[in-house]
């Protein structure tokens, strides 16, 4: 399964949709779409990650590099990681409590929870 990414935007968030599968041969492009979307002046960035049905250790040090470069210059980076779909829960919701890197990201169930600046993250 191949990799697919689409920009939107909603609000002052830049949303970034993932689906098919998060590894070493994907993940650049992600990290790709992430520092594109920063160099366009993007500081709010919501990774929508519900639709990923596999991630490796690739795909997750994408996301800590995301992260990492969102704390750099003053954004924000949010995840979508479901409770259910992706075929019974998120796939990578569960890599990331098995790394036990969960708690370093605001993982929110929906887009619309996520743009809402008013939202709680999920408890990790």
């Amino acid at each position: 399964m191949s990799l697919k990414v689409l920009a939107e935007h909603r609000g002052e968030w830049a949303v970034l949709r993932v689906s098919g599968e998060l590894d070493l041969v994907t993940s650049p492009s992600v990290r790709q779409r992430v520092h594109a979307a920063v160099a366009d002046g993007d500081r709010n960035l919501v990774l929508d990650l519900s639709d990923v049905m596999f991630c490796d250790s690739s795909g997750v040090g994408v996301l800590i590099a995301a992260r990492r470069l969102m704390r750099s210059c003053a954004g924000q980076l949010r995840l979508i990681l479901p409770a259910q779909g992706a075929e019974d829960g998120s796939h990578v919701n569960r890599v990331l409590a098995a790394l036990g890197v969960r708690r370093l990201f605001d993982c929110f169930p929906d887009v619309e929870a996520a743009v809402d600046t008013a939202a709680q993250p999920l408890p990790a």
